[in-house]
């Protein structure tokens, strides 16, 4: 039963005797077993603390000395380091905080349109600004259709199939040129899901799966090696939660011949 899976995951699977692995064997496997547990911790607290750094010098550099009363400390204190980074990027959020609030009343939004109709007369600054803008918008906003929905479809040629990801329902020139209803596919590169192409593909062409987005995501950063439970199938509908949106699409779309 247990024949197919790696030593390191029989090691973690607390319901699996290896009692039949031979002494090399066990080693290997709590070894790789070691770093499957490991290096993903440690990984995440050097990324996390990376970042909690990397914040700290650049709040630490608008403070003045005279005003850093971290510097009037007559001896030194254990984590203080730690303790100033949590503390510049709890600055930071209510330096974003304070934004928010002031760009919501009248003044601020009088600042801010005075502010974008300055860029909009800037020459490719103003292009930078406006994607970028635009592009958080969509991220951000609770009801855009951002990457809502993973979807395979018959890409590069027919029988060939790639994973991507709808954006949202095309609209405008696009689809008033085209004779069906056309929705926006991000189609993303491996392992660096940040970049891909966009591609206008007909809804009819689109084969929706249940998977939610992170997990489509994982499976690309990956290379396919993380590969999320099919839902369609009742034993896994059974056995685990719902995970996108309250429900699922249960064999809304079969591909023919797999």
């Amino acid at each position: 039963m247990n024949e197919d899976m790696p030593d390191h995951k029989i090691v973690l699977n607390e319901h699996v005797d290896i009692k039949h692995l031979d002494g090399f064997a066990r080693l290997r496997a709590y070894f790789l077993a070691g770093i499957l547990v490991t290096a993903p911790i440690s990984i995440t607290i050097y990324l996390t603390w990376t970042f909690l750094r990397f914040i700290d010098k650049r709040v630490t550099a608008l403070i003045p000395n005279q005003f850093d009363l971290f510097n009037f400390l007559p001896f030194p204190v254990p984590g203080i380091e730690l303790f100033k980074s949590i503390l510049s990027l709890i600055l930071v959020i209510v330096f974003f905080i304070l934004v928010g609030w002031f760009a919501r009343n009248f003044m601020g939004r009088l600042l801010y349109r005075f502010a974008e109709y300055i860029v909009d007369r800037m020459p490719i600054i103003r292009n930078i600004y406006g994607a970028l803008k635009q592009i958080f918008e969509t991220i951000m906003t609770s009801q855009s259709q951002a990457f809502r929905d993973v979807v395979m479809f018959e890409y590069p040629r027919k029988g060939i199939w790639a994973l991507g990801f709808v954006t949202g329902i095309t609209k405008g020139e696009a689809q008033r040129l085209t004779d069906t209803e056309i929705v926006n596919v991000f189609l993303p590169t491996t392992p660096n899901p940040t970049s891909g192409f966009l591609l206008f593909i007909p809804r009819k062409d689109l084969v929706f799966l249940s998977m939610t987005v992170e997990e489509g995501i994982k499976m690309i950063v990956s290379g396919g090696i993380i590969t999320p439970p099919d839902r369609t199938d009742p034993d896994v509908i059974l056995s685990e939660p719902d995970q996108k949106n309250g429900n699922h699409k249960k064999g809304k779309n079969k591909i023919t011949g797999l």
